[in-house]
């Protein structure tokens, strides 16, 4: 300002003189400059356009530019010094803000500059003054005129009516005289001639003379004059006050409103009843509908401004509406219940309570209604309960009648106009109302203070639970609410109070008790689904303050389980509902038991155990269900008698299928010998189940997924007809060859190698075809290579699968292939995924030479060429068959092998990657692995080589090993490789298996069988498996020559040590009746470490057999062995699933949640490649250096790293893993790809919070394999 030109001047006239012209029909014919001034300083709320005004704008920038950096800065330290409890601060702190503000240096030097500015701009436009006076007069008579044809047109409710009138500007002394005409006692056409002036005035004028109150006070009692033309202009002027004048003077205008509303409700002369009914054409309810309506739109409109005005304003607002709403008939009238309150009104005008939700969104006005509320009307939040009861009773009486209760919303759906309003319906409107306001009421933490509420006493027949259940329901959805309303300990007692008593024999005083119970655990399911929920009932509302002696839900819901299971509860003993109670309560710890961590809280009860019993006694009852007689009541009684049991079952079943969703619940499932039951009975539901939602679909693809990670329930899954039915549907997805269905016309050429159709069970047939399930399904089993096939010979099971459309070796198979292409595509696609599970690569390999069929294959797909061979045909088959042929001969980790793509390139190349039809491989596909260099030794090595070689004292010695290990690995983790690997793990194991304390397996001697074994005394997979390690050990440049002799010495003993230590086992189970069935990868990758000397190798895995860790890092140890009990011997199960697998589960969720829903999501499951991932030691997924430090960190620090690594890997592979979730690919990606960038020292610190958090829970977990009695 201190630089102002005379362009600075003109642009200010100019910004002035547009804002002058805008609001000159405001201003003209002021009285007074008084009147001007008070038009202009209220100009903000009365003019929408305000804030576009040039000179506004101006005005503000300049403003922001002078005082911006002082309100920051005041505002800051306000905060900062305000009390953060949930109290109305924000009118205190705009007015220290303000008052700080106008009394800084930076606002007296602004406003010095601005004055003197401003002075020499108005000082040029007073020389134009005349000449605008004349224009504002001419303009005064043109509007006069327009006012005086046009006013009794205007709609007294539109908001902006005023805009298009003008005023007659009186002094006092008119003003008084209008007062004193417009008393009631004055004649008729006095009152009229003084409301018609009074209508011209400016409404500002007229609240801020002194004769204002006298004036409201004849209003208000003329408001109910019998003449209704008067009362309308009455209304008029309200309206046009509303419209125009600021909310500092229009609150007088409502409370006046309010309260001739209020007291003419309460007169005798009012007489509406709800039973009567509505007639909104009646002219007397249409004018109290008017004078409510302009309540209403000034209600909406209000607290737009309000918070402007002193917080004493607003509260006259508030109160005024509150106390006219709690209107209501003495308690004592004889028709006071069918009182038509105030309320209804409102109701009709707003029947969704917006002014409310309005009134309540800021801080600053919900505060005060919450206050005013609490401590005055209270008993208006008592009528909205009130009314919702009512209404729940009113619904129950009209239900059995011929009118429905939704009649009201059915009949207005439509936009037809509605005169009349029926008892129902104004009572439905006013419950909509009322639920409205509380749902509002429930948002806030102050609003749900105000409950729990007092009503009054009911008859003894009111049972309001279904509307409770509905709004518990509501809750239960949305976790905000859910987490303040039910996740309370009030609340859970509240609920497991009827358990409680049961359980305990105390008498319970309960109507109705198996509904209570049913109800109870409806709303116990519903928390359980939820994440938060379960946590409460599994550890309660609050851990830092649970109470030791007090048992958190999970206890007393599985104990009063068991009691029902065990009909041990006498109340409820011959009741009708005790079927409908038990299955109730199963779900509610079905909820919970499908989770691990849920199924880890219920282990000790056992309640599997009483599920499967139940069953058992059920299925002997549906066996004696009596043959139906002639007589009619007694056939009805039996029909009825076998639905109940026979649904019964279904229940019970089902409650024992869902076990199967953790590994652990799989195998306790097993345990209770109703495995097969189970799967008959999922594939029976999901026959009849023409379609299910997403839920559903995920569920079982979890359920299955997990059934096919273990033998036992993979032969159910034969046996029950499941897998022949997906067969089928498979192969008429693939093929279109149904038997009862005609192809009318081609199917349209796939663009992806799998076409979108057969998707979906291409993921199914990976999640199925897990070693476990292909050793039980294939082993022993020959390809059916018939000389001719039909076109409609439908597939039956995984053989017939594998004959069709992956080993394609003869031309009849070619020829009953519709799409033949296609078909063989999707076959080596999955042969690719299938193949990526070494030992099922090992089981094709032997049984099936399937390298030579796709060899043979190769070879023939050449182009014919006078000499030499021909050039390979590059096509989709050829490129799938080479990726193939590449991927399961060549082993290696990310670094250590290199895949051919599945693509072609762009350009004059499309396949650079060489084909062949022999072997070896082109040497373009394997790495080059570098040379190991010397590594200098430093001193944390050195520290950990000697204490190795002097152990003190046994547990000190141990820990700091640990210790030691640890530093290494975080600061030169290449160190801990080959030669000095192997003495390190050597030496470990050694110190450790001297001492029993640290055998965990009982120590026995064994001498090896003679060095010179030959190959052929092992099996088939063996000798390959054996080949393939040596292959991998030269190509890392850690084996020499005849290391293949040295190797079989290795695993001949092993199989010879390990057979000492296992039990007679007579099984149906393939993989029980021998050896172990798939071949010793750990064996192999320690015969690596120690460089190939068999002698030492077998040394080390001979001590390491009696530690812990070897249970879970060595597979084939713990195969039929003596140290298991017998129960899990014969499931076939190994403690690395039911124990590692599970707590790789229960720790994804808690630790990477997103990559656990997308596991969920997916319909796989985390053990199913975790278990494939720990079998073959992490060959193909790992670089060798990575295998290494895997090895050694779970010999080191302990069985329960095997977790945390495996935890770490998928939060590694997190963004990955989220990626092809939604490409709906997860399963292919995680057991095709290798694990490219992972490292294990990167991930040692996270694996060392990780074992803060959840060693104790695993290692006792782990230490209780051998007695695992469950």
């Amino acid at each position: 300002m201190s630089q102002f030109t005379n362009e600075d001047e003109a642009l200010l006239q100019s910004m002035l003189r547009q804002l002058l012209q805008s609001v000159k029909e405001k201003i003209t014919g002021a009285p007074s400059v008084e009147c001007a001034e008070e038009i202009l300083l209220h100009l903000e709320e009365t003019d929408e356009n305000f804030h576009n005004y040039e000179f506004v704008k101006y005005l503000r920038q300049y403003i922001n530019n002078a005082l911006g950096s002082v309100i920051e800065e005041e505002s800051e330290k306000c905060t900062f010094t305000q009390n953060q409890s949930e109290v109305s601060g924000y009118d205190t702190l705009v007015q220290h803000v303000t008052k700080k503000t106008r009394e800084s240096k930076q606002y007296r030097e602004m406003m010095h500059a601005l004055k003197n500015v401003m002075m020499v701009v108005v000082e040029s436009l007073i020389n134009k003054f005349e000449e605008d006076q004349m224009c504002n007069k001419e303009m005064d008579s043109k509007t006069k005129k327009k006012c005086q044809s046009d006013y009794y047109t205007d709609n007294y409710s539109d908001s902006d009516s005023s805009f298009n009138q003008s005023y007659t500007f009186m002094s006092q002394e008119q003003l008084q005289l209008l007062v004193e005409k417009l008393d009631p006692v004055q004649p008729k056409e006095v009152r009229q001639e003084a409301l018609q002036t009074l209508c011209l005035a400016p409404p500002s004028d007229v609240l801020n003379s002194e004769c204002w109150p006298n004036l409201r006070k004849h209003l208000t009692m003329s408001l109910s004059d019998p003449d209704e033309i008067f009362r309308e202009k009455i209304l008029r002027f309200y309206a046009k006050t509303f419209s125009s004048s600021p909310f500092n003077m229009t609150r007088e205008v409502y409370t006046s409103l309010a309260q001739h509303l209020e007291f003419y409700f309460l007169s005798g002369e009012y007489s509406l009843r709800i039973s009567s009914g509505l007639d909104v054409s009646n002219a007397d309810t249409n004018h109290i509908l008017k004078k409510v309506r302009l309540l209403n739109e000034y209600q909406k409109e209000a607290p737009s401004s309000w918070i402007r005005y002193p917080e004493k304003y607003m509260e006259e607002i508030v109160e005024s509406t509150l106390s006219l709403l709690s209107v209501k008939h003495d308690p004592n009238h004889p028709a006071s219940s069918d009182f038509l309150s105030p309320i209804y009104f409102l109701a009709l005008m707003d029947i969704k309570a917006i002014w409310f939700k309005k009134w309540t969104h800021a801080h600053y006005s919900r505060t005060v209604i919450l206050r005013l509320l609490e401590k005055k009307y209270k008993s208006l939040i008592n009528a909205a309960v009130q009314q919702c009861l009512d209404y729940f009773e009113f619904c129950k009486a009209a239900f059995s009648k011929t009118s429905r209760v939704n009649d009201f919303s059915q009949q207005h759906s439509n936009n037809e106009q509605k005169f009349f309003y029926t008892g129902s319906e104004l009572q439905y409107i006013y419950f909509v109302h009322s639920l409205c306001l509380l749902g509002r009421l429930l948002i806030y933490k102050q609003g749900r203070n105000l409950f729990p509420v007092q009503l009054k006493n009911k008859k003894d027949n009111y049972s309001p639970g279904s509307l409770v259940m509905e709004i518990l329901q509501v809750f239960c959805d949305q976790t905000g609410c859910a987490t303040d309303c039910l996740y309370t300990d009030a609340v859970m007692d509240a609920l497991l109070k009827p358990l409680q008593s049961l359980l305990n024999g105390t008498e319970v005083f309960i109507n109705c008790l198996e509904t209570t119970l049913i109800d109870v655990a409806d709303i116990l399911a519903r928390i359980a689904a939820a994440e938060d929920g379960l946590s409460v009932l599994l550890y309660g509302g609050n851990k830092s303050s649970a109470k030791e002696n007090s048992p958190t839900a999970v206890h007393i819901i599985v104990q009063f389980t068991k009691k029902l299971l065990h009909d041990d509860i006498s109340l409820l003993s011959g009741s009708e509902l005790l079927q409908v109670v038990k299955g109730a309560f199963i779900f509610v710890c079905r909820q919970m038991y499908r989770t691990c961590e849920g199924l880890q809280m219920l282990i000790p009860y056992d309640l599997h155990e009483s599920i499967g019993e139940a069953w058992k006694k059920a299925s002997l009852l549906s066996e004696r269900v009596p043959t139906p007689v002639t007589c009619a009541d007694s056939t009805l009684s039996i029909s009825l008698d076998s639905k109940n049991i026979a649904l019964w079952e279904e229940t019970l079943l089902d409650a024992l299928l869902n076990f199967s969703a953790t590994p652990k619940g799989l195998f306790l499932l097993h345990n209770t010998g109703t495995m097969s039951d189970c799967v008959n009975f999922m594939f029976n539901s999901l026959s009849k189940k023409h379609q299910t939602n997403e839920h559903e679909e995920f569920d079982n693809g979890v359920i299955v997924a997990q059934m096919a990670t273990t033998p036992t329930a993979a032969v159910a899954l034969q046996s029950s007809g499941f897998i022949k039915a997906f067969v089928a549907e498979l192969w008429a997805l693939l093929e279109c060859g149904k038997d009862d269905v005609r192809i009318t016309q081609p199917k349209s050429t796939p663009v992806d190698p799998i076409d979108q159709s057969c998707q979906k069970s291409f993921l199914c047939l990976i999640n199925l075809l897990t070693y476990p399930a292909v050793f039980e399904l294939l082993s022993k089993q020959d390809i059916p290579n018939k000389p001719m096939y039909s076109h409609r010979e439908v597939p039956t099971d995984i053989i017939n699968i594998i004959d069709r459309i992956i080993i394609l070796n003869s031309e009849a198979k070619i020829h009953s292939l519709f799409n033949y292409e296609q078909s063989h595509v999707f076959g080596l696609r999955l042969l690719n995924v299938l193949c990526c599970e070494l030992n099922t690569l090992l089981l094709l390999e032997t049984q099936y030479k399937v390298s030579q069929v796709l060899l043979t294959a190769q070879e023939e797909n050449v182009t014919e060429a006078s000499e030499g061979p021909g050039d390979f045909i590059v096509d989709s088959l050829s490129v799938e068959r080479n990726h193939v042929l590449v991927r399961i001969n060549l082993i290696g980790g990310p670094q250590e092998r290199i895949l051919p793509l599945r693509a072609l390139d762009k350009g004059s190349d499309p396949y650079p990657w060489p084909m062949f039809s022999s072997f070896p491989l082109p040497k373009c596909y394997l790495a080059e692995v570098p040379r190991k260099a010397d590594f200098r030794q430093d001193k944390v090595l050195d520290k950990l080589i000697s204490i190795l070689q002097n152990p003190g004292g046994q547990s000190e010695w141990a820990e700091i090993c640990r210790r030691q290990f640890c530093k290494i690995m975080k600061t030169r983790p290449d160190t801990i490789s080959g030669a000095i690997l192997a003495e390190l793990i050597e030496k470990f194991v050694l110190h450790l298996s001297e001492n029993r304390s640290n055998c965990y397996f009982s120590m026995g001697r064994y001498e090896a069988i003679d060095a010179d074994v030959k190959k052929e005394n092992l099996s088939s997979v063996q000798q390959l498996g054996i080949e393939m390690t040596v292959r991998y050990g030269k190509h890392l440049n850690l084996l020499k020559e005849h290391a293949e002799n040295e190797l079989c010495f290795v695993l001949m003993n092993c199989e010879q040590f390990l057979k000492q230590q296992q039990r007679a086992v007579v099984s149906s189970l393939r993989c029980l009746q021998g050896c172990y069935a798939g071949y010793d990868w750990f064996a192999s990758s320690v015969f690596l470490i120690m460089s190939g000397d068999g002698e030492k190798t077998l040394t080390f895995l001979q001590q390491f057999s009696h530690l812990l860790v070897s249970a879970f890092l060595w597979i084939p140890r713990l195969h039929m062995s003596m140290h298991l009990p017998i129960t899990t011997v014969e499931s076939g199960i190994h403690p690395v699933y039911f124990c590692s697998a599970h707590y790789i589960e229960m720790l994804l969720k808690a630790e990477l949640p997103l990559v656990f829903s997308a596991f969920h999501m997916s319909g796989f499951t985390p053990s199913q490649i975790c278990l494939q991932w720990i079998t073959q030691c992490f060959w193909n997924y790992m670089d060798w250096s990575e295998i290494c430090h895997y090895i050694a960190t779970c010999i080191f620090l302990g069985p329960d790293y095997q977790v945390y690594m495996c935890i770490s890997v998928f939060r590694h592979l997190q963004q990955d893993i989220l990626k092809h979730t939604e490409a709906q690919d997860l399963q292919v990606f995680l057991k095709e790809e290798a694990l490219h960038g992972f490292r294990v020292t990167d991930y040692l610190e996270y694996m060392e919070s990780l074992e803060l958090l959840y060693r104790p829970m695993l290692l006792k977990d782990m230490r209780n394999i051998k007695v695992q009695n469950t």
